[in-house]
């Protein structure tokens, strides 16, 4: 189910992301800063021209995608495709951006949130690391969470060819997704986006 994304091209042309939360930000880091350009992006994975952003999913509010959630999934891995839960209630400022290259069936995408201050994005990513030990613990913990590697600042989930890297820094909640990229693709950008948030 969750490969099934990355053999499947989507049509269109991308179009620049709509005005989001981050109107009336509390937050001191500009989101927009920290993720990085198309070019880079295709530098790093590789794949070149090949690496186009996906339309409709450049976007400046979490998402949450109910219709593809399992419905036998327990709640507690609901998470998984809640956007809202993943970054939790207090986002000031987000944006994530998801590439697809279609002739190695591949996917990744790097989002960030913005807090007002650190304690609120060190509340998040606590909140984050809760949900994903209730979902480990359940029957489907291999299928959402799989391999999962964790510090104070740092989630790794690893599910066969896909995984999701997190990674807390100031007042900004990291996140890198991706499927059929080596894990050291994602560790490259993961990078790079932390080197853009100031300390």
């Amino acid at each position: 189910m969750l490969l099934t994304a990355c053999t499947n091209t989507v049509p269109g042309a991308a179009i620049r992301a709509v005005p989001g939360i981050d109107d009336h930000s509390r937050s001191p880091v500009d989101v927009d800063v920290v993720l990085l350009e198309q070019s880079r992006m295709r530098a790093i994975t590789g794949a070149g021209e090949d690496l186009t952003v996906i339309p409709s999913m450049d976007g400046k509010f979490p998402v949450d995608v109910d219709g593809l959630v399992d419905p036998a999934a327990p709640a507690e891995c609901r998470w998984y495709f809640a956007e809202t839960q993943t970054f939790g209630p207090e986002v000031e400022e987000f944006h994530k951006t998801t590439y697809q290259d279609p002739p190695d069936g591949a996917l990744i995408s790097q989002g960030a949130a913005a807090y007002r201050d650190p304690a609120t994005a060190r509340r998040a990513f606590e909140g984050l690391s809760g949900l994903v030990a209730n979902c480990a613990s359940t029957s489907f913990g291999p299928l959402f969470v799989g391999d999962s590697t964790s510090t104070d600042e740092s989630l790794q989930l690893r599910t066969g060819a896909c995984g999701r890297d997190y990674r807390v820094k100031s007042v900004v909640l990291v996140e890198v997704t991706f499927c059929r990229f080596p894990d050291s693709v994602s560790d490259i950008v993961m990078t790079n986006m932390l080197e853009q948030i100031p300390n």
